[in-house]
């Protein structure tokens, strides 16, 4: 198992995030170390876990699609894209696809296998660059998976989603589909390094949600009813309580960085 890290955390304009680097070039390198990770994981998964997934029908097949999930456990990662019936991509620290020992040119594998893309962390600029290769990424017509909560739940209850999520799906018209992750916390705690076993996990696939009718991309209002209707369905599907706050609070300075490096908002 590889070492806990915090992928797909919601490219997000309320905080700070990621910085993503040639995407499109790591989506084409890594396909055969996809499918022969999900070769591996999916039997394996399922041998473990016996996972329950409902909903997979409501996955659209084609063209691009967000999915944003509740987030507990660092399997959260493992269990969506070897529950989807189609290749899901995801950020994750560039750090684990860096290692140069045994240890390190295994993670750096396994995240490959699971379909993760390598980013740098940052903020400002750096996160509006980050929201931008996702959405190459969905330009070509290829499935996202998010995080709007930006970090796992420590607690099991559900925070409010940041709006980087909204902002793809405004910006380029993808629909997003709400997952319900229910019982990852208990298979590997925040803060274990191995998971338990006979855990039972399961995963829900909303119906895909076309959020086009709350304005345009450059609209707090429009992200912030996105994000609250993305909420309420993950909220559906997870049955968790609502911690009504964010994860966590950006770094000092973070959110002023950003308005500086966006267009002017239309409110």
């Amino acid at each position: 198992m590889t070492p806990e890290h915090e992928p797909a955390a919601s490219a997000d304009r309320d905080g700070a995030v990621a910085e993503t680097h040639q995407p499109e070039d790591e989506v084409r390198r890594t396909g055969a170390t996809y499918l022969l990770g999900r070769m591996i994981l999916i039997p394996l998964t399922r041998l473990i876990y016996r996972p329950r997934i409902e909903g997979r029908a409501n996955v659209p097949m084609d063209g691009p699609i967000i999915i944003a999930s509740n987030h507990l456990s660092f399997i959260d990662s493992i269990a969506i894209p070897v529950a989807a019936p189609r290749r899901v991509h995801f950020l994750a620290k560039s750090s684990y696809f860096e290692g140069t020992s045994l240890k390190g040119r295994f993670v750096a594998s396994f995240m490959r296998a699971v379909g993760a893309i390598p980013v740098r962390r940052g903020a400002g600029q750096a996160a509006l660059d980050a929201l931008d290769e996702q959405r190459k990424l969905l330009d070509e017509g290829l499935a996202v998976a998010l995080y709007p909560e930006g970090t796992r739940s420590t607690d099991g209850r559900l925070y409010k989603g940041r709006t980087g999520v909204a902002f793809l799906a405004l910006q380029t018209g993808a629909k997003v589909v709400p997952v319900g992750v229910i019982g990852t916390d208990k298979a590997m705690p925040v803060g274990a390094n191995m998971p338990k076993l006979g855990v039972k996990v399961t995963i829900r696939f909303g119906e895909p949600l076309d959020l086009s009718h709350h304005g345009s991309a450059n609209s707090g209002r429009a992200r912030r009813g996105a994000t609250d209707e993305i909420m309420a369905a993950i909220h559906a599907l997870s049955e968790q309580e609502l911690a009504g706050v964010y994860n966590e609070v950006p770094a000092q300075g973070t959110i002023e960085k950003i308005k500086q490096a966006l267009p002017h908002e239309r409110r």
